[in-house]
């Protein structure tokens, strides 16, 4: 039962990283558009997020292949959840269906 709570925790733990990554995109994106140095913004942004997420899922795996792995699965997640959550109002209805046509 303790181990199940751990990867658990990890699973949650990975969210929340991808939370603050994905977050922090978006951020950089509302600000880089409007800044005299966009391509500042992106690069410290990158850099900062990638070091907060690669130091995350050291700290939260300590060597266990298995935390790695849901907190990466949670990772995903939350990827996958900004995507639909920021998505364009006029990408949010129906979407034509994909295929062959005039």
């Amino acid at each position: 039962m303790n181990e199940h709570l751990g990867l658990i925790l990890a699973l949650l733990a990975g969210a929340l990283l991808g939370a603050i990554f994905f977050g922090g995109l978006w951020w950089t994106i509302q600000r880089a558009v409007s800044s005299d140095w966009p391509a500042a913004w992106f690069l410290c942004s990158l850099l900062v997020r990638t070091a907060v997420a690669l130091a995350g899922f050291y700290f939260v795996s300590r060597g266990d292949w298995r935390k790695l792995l849901a907190c990466l699965l949670g990772f995903l997640l939350a990827r996958i959840f900004a995507a639909r959550f920021t998505r364009a109002p006029a990408e949010k209805g129906n979407r034509a269906p994909s295929g062959g046509g005039p």
